[in-house]
């Protein structure tokens, strides 16, 4: 009788071999990833997992994908989760759930917001779609506040034009918003990033182990900073 295959064997094995690559990423770290170490842990051949990726890039372009959309579903949850008559409450919504999403995921986080793997080479037009989604309801906030004449942002830089290409493509993602209100969300997630890759990283004493006030305060102060007050 002929020997079943591992691949008949495991069920779903793409889904199989990305869930492993997430607990190998965090047993090892993400530069450690290999197919190899993929294929021994669930005791199936290398050639089996090139049937789903044909090298590790692939895989990592996959894994990424994943976390952005991941990442974009708890970040829209949160925006829809009050009326856009209130934008400032989806703000504060938004805001809180980037924190929890990365406290609970910390190597997807890493993986999409933290320092690249060295040899990997992005598939950008391949990420760019879930990438852009992940920020877009961020993006939407900040255009209605803009659209309601609430959005405090004088002076504001232009974008450089050698990246106008790359902006129209992202524009694409979030239904062609205005260029202030996606360079206004790039300040602001650039705010929030630094605290949360700090707290995953054990870094914000003396504020404790938890960042939470330090967080809502910093949350508060985006809000007084780009929101016009009644």
């Amino acid at each position: 009788m002929a020997r079943p295959i591992k691949k008949e064997q495991i069920p779903n094995l793409q889904e199989a071999i990305k869930d492993t690559a997430w607990r190998l990423i965090a047993e090892f770290g993400a530069p450690a990833l290999s197919l190899r170490a993929i294929a021994r842990d669930l005791k199936i051949t290398a050639p089996a997992i090139y049937n789903y990726f044909p090298d590790r890039d692939a895989l990592v372009t996959a894994l990424t994908i994943d976390a952005f959309t991941s990442f974009g579903d708890v970040q829209l949850r949160a925006r829809d989760s009050f009326p856009s008559s209130q934008p400032l409450e989806r703000l504060q919504a938004i805001g809180l759930a980037y924190r929890h999403w990365a406290l609970s995921y910390p190597q997807r986080y890493q993986l999409i917001f933290g320092t690249p793997i060295p040899g990997y080479e992005q598939q950008q037009m391949a990420i760019i779609p879930s990438a852009t989604r992940s920020i877009s309801a961020l993006v939407s906030v900040i255009e209605d506040i803009r659209v309601a004449g609430k959005l405090k942002a004088e002076n504001f830089p232009l974008p450089e034009p050698e990246y106008e290409a790359q902006l129209a493509t992202m524009k694409t993602c979030t239904r062609n918003l205005h260029s202030l209100s996606h360079g206004v969300a790039l300040i602001v997630w650039s705010r929030v990033h630094g605290l949360v890759s700090l707290e995953i990283g054990g870094r914000i004493p003396p504020f404790g182990v938890s960042g939470d006030d330090l967080y809502r305060y910093e949350l508060q102060s985006i809000a007084k900073q780009f929101i016009q007050e009644e």
